[in-house]
């Protein structure tokens, strides 16, 4: 009876410290597909779209990028022994190793309703995990360690995968909000002492921003130390070891210019590789498409920036989905990122067939060839797209890969 007592008290005074500005988005709360905005004509799924960015807001400097290390070594780095300059989430050495003294932070960030992109910020972040979240959408849980970013957002509401993503990179987790359920299970982790709600306590790192009158909850990661100082939240260096990274593609790759990867009638994303830099270029839904036959792209930029969305990685993990409640008009799903599953990493114009790997929830999910070797990342940023263990993969063939999330 003391625990629950203690329990209720402490999801008030959470609560209360967030302020009459805190906007709670709820799970059922997600807008409907039909009140998307309208359509505008691009490029069709088999072409490439223009390049031209989306209009940004109030556009800021570009902030300083990672890049490969001068000479890098054959051999590449990691799984462990990480020079103290070299990020091991990216294997890319950092302009300020000051930064890799820290812990990582998790920060959520919507992707509906399209109106709201694009989105701030994620071209900084190391590591970009997609999910499905409910009614056909996804959101993002974007890590934060070897570079900061002045703007993130907009921030939105957690959910249960979360506790994979904080709990493996041993973060600061930042988040809008939860489903009642949902919150009570972050407030009982093992990281419940290191999550940032708005309220008068985060008032520095957390910021309203309205553009056109719409009003964005957003982070400054830069101004996070203090904030963590002030609460008395351990910053301390964490052990992130298990990836490696090599700039040499192994072999045994089969060609892949583009892949898709299908959520729902609303959520759809295309990645094209452009053998100008070596990334995959994001593209993303512009349309409904409920027929599966009419999807429609535009490419994906940061507003912080202007700079496109890119990744020298893109992961598809086959991860088992568990509904907690499936309703007409609410869905919550748990996906439990522990033991190893199926895996495709799409790195320099080649796919691979892996498999994942998480032993404990502290470990790094890792990636390994078939016979139970390291897979090689390519040094630089990562997104992982969370498929189901019923997901579909299909060749379409000439370099052209589906990956469709289907209900579990």
């Amino acid at each position: 009876m003391l625990k629950r007592i203690f329990f209720s008290l402490l999801i008030l005074a959470v609560l209360a410290g967030c302020g009459p500005t805190v906007t709670p988005t709820p799970t059922a709360t997600l807008l409907p597909t039909a009140t998307v905005p309208p359509p505008v004509p691009t490029a069709s799924e088999t072409s490439m779209p223009s390049a031209t960015p989306l209009p940004s807001q109030t556009p800021t400097p570009a902030l300083p990028t990672a890049t490969p290390l001068p000479t890098y070594p054959p051999a590449g780095y990691g799984p462990t022994n990480f020079p103290a300059d070299v990020n091991p989430l990216t294997g890319l050495q950092v302009a300020n190793p000051d930064l890799l003294n820290r812990r990582p932070i998790v920060i959520k960030v919507e992707n509906l309703p399209r109106g709201d992109r694009p989105q701030f910020g994620l071209t900084q972040a190391d590591v970009v995990y997609e999910y499905y979240t409910e009614q056909g959408s996804t959101r993002f849980a974007a890590v934060f360690y070897g570079l900061d970013a002045k703007q993130v957002g907009p921030i939105r509401s957690a959910r249960l995968f979360d506790i994979n993503v904080v709990q493996m990179y041993k973060g600061v987790f930042a988040f809008g909000y939860a489903y009642a359920d949902t919150l009570s299970a972050i407030f009982n982790t093992d990281f419940s002492n290191r999550l940032l709600l708005e309220g008068s306590s985060t008032s520095s790192f957390f910021s309203r921003f309205q553009p056109d009158s719409v009003n964005y909850l957003m982070a400054d990661t830069t101004l996070l130390p203090d904030v963590l100082k002030n609460k008395k939240i351990d910053n301390t260096k964490q052990r992130l070891d298990g990836l490696v990274f090599n700039q040499t593609a192994p072999a045994g790759g089969s060609p892949a210019t583009q892949v898709f990867v299908r959520y729902s009638a609303a959520i759809y994303n295309r990645w094209d590789f452009d053998t100008t830099t070596g990334k995959y270029l994001r593209f993303v839904d512009n349309a409904d498409d409920p027929n599966r036959n009419n999807e429609v792209y535009i490419q994906l930029t940061d507003r912080a920036n202007s700079q496109p969305i890119t990744a020298d990685n893109v992961v598809m993990v086959f991860v088992d989905h568990q509904y907690v409640v499936k309703t007409a008009t609410t869905e919550v799903l748990n996906m439990k990122l522990l033991g190893q599953g199926k895996a495709y990493v799409a790195r320099d114009g080649q796919l691979f067939a892996v498999k994942w790997k998480r032993a404990k929830t502290s470990d790094v999910m890792t990636f390994v060839n078939a016979d139970g070797t390291p897979f090689a990342l390519k040094p630089g940023q990562t997104w992982i797209e969370v498929m189901g263990t019923s997901s579909a993969f299909t060749d379409l063939k000439n370099g052209a890969f589906r990956f469709s999330w289907l209900t579990p």
